[in-house]
């Protein structure tokens, strides 16, 4: 079988419902990518977002929801629900929010797009299975829709499997 690669860029979303795809976003650093996986209806999606909160700027994430966490990460959870996939059968995978390009830790942009995706993952009943978040380095992920396998490469690391 051939994997068709589906490519999410920064502040992008996509959702797949081909059994032999890959979600695929490339080098996360303070954005954070959101991952989730019905197994049973082989539906996945994934969200690189780069900010927490669209009430930094309204018009841009009307323009562009994707770019934020609170606008983006509920559209994407509706367009999976209208794909077929099960909340109560997703599985969730979180990476990113590394501290890059804020030496002083005076925006703490990772951390809060990492909080930011916990609190609307809570408030949408889905629990996350695994995580890499935080650390200084850039990461890859990847999601294969045929067995679920969240993938992370990191410059520091080998691939591996969260």
């Amino acid at each position: 079988m051939v994997l068709k690669t589906v490519i999410v860029g920064m502040a992008d979303a996509r959702v797949s419902e081909e059994q032999d795809s890959t979600l695929i976003t490339y080098a996360l650093g303070s954005c954070v990518a959101v991952a989730l996986h019905d197994p049973q209806a082989m539906i996945g999606g994934m969200i690189h977002y780069m900010l927490p909160d669209s009430s930094l700027d309204p018009g841009k994430a009307q323009a562009r929801p994707w770019m934020f966490a609170d606008t983006g990460i509920p559209i994407l959870l509706d367009e999976l629900k209208r794909a077929g996939a099960t909340r109560r059968r997703m599985r969730v995978f979180l990476a990113g929010g590394a501290q890059v390009l804020d030496s002083s830790n005076f925006f703490e942009i990772g951390k809060r797009n990492y909080l930011a995706a916990r609190k609307l993952l809570w408030k949408a009943g889905l629990l996350v299975k695994g995580e890499d978040v935080g650390g200084t380095g850039s990461r890859t992920v990847s999601l294969r829709l045929s067995d679920g396998r969240f993938l992370i490469r990191s410059p520091a690391q080998q691939e591996r499997t969260l």
